[in-house]
């Protein structure tokens, strides 16, 4: 698990690396300021997201069904919360309108919001 854990974080990570790049070069042409503002936060979100997951992937504090479950609520939610800002923020460009999806974001957060009450809860729940 921890292989796949570090990988995927890893990937994420690159990616979002990318992303801002891609944002902050080529978008920064094509969107406004505002969607360009949106865009990174997407972006900033799944990179501190892959850094929660190469915390998870290397600590010993929790067992591995658990973060198998954090590993899983991370991805979606980064998924559904950056992906949705992504698509959201690029609308100008695309001309997709991805407005009604828009309930993915708040539903993406929840489930990274879960993810750190996950490790919260299971740390207070440790013996000293």
């Amino acid at each position: 698990m921890e292989r796949k854990v570090i990988s995927i974080a890893s990937l994420m990570g690159m990616i979002a690396i990318i992303l801002g790049a891609f944002g902050a070069h080529a978008l920064k042409k094509e969107l406004s300021t505002e969607e360009l503002a949106t865009f990174e936060i997407g972006v900033k979100y799944q990179m501190y997201h892959s850094l929660f997951l190469l915390f998870i992937g290397i600590t010993s504090l929790i067992d591995e069904k658990i973060k198998k479950t954090i590993f899983r609520l991370v991805i979606i939610g980064v998924i559904f919360f950056s992906g949705s800002i992504y698509l959201l923020a690029t609308k100008s460009i695309t001309g997709i309108d991805f407005k009604p999806f828009g309930i993915i974001t708040p539903i993406g957060g929840a489930l990274l919001i879960v993810a750190w009450g996950i490790l919260f809860w299971r740390v207070l729940k440790m013996k000293k």
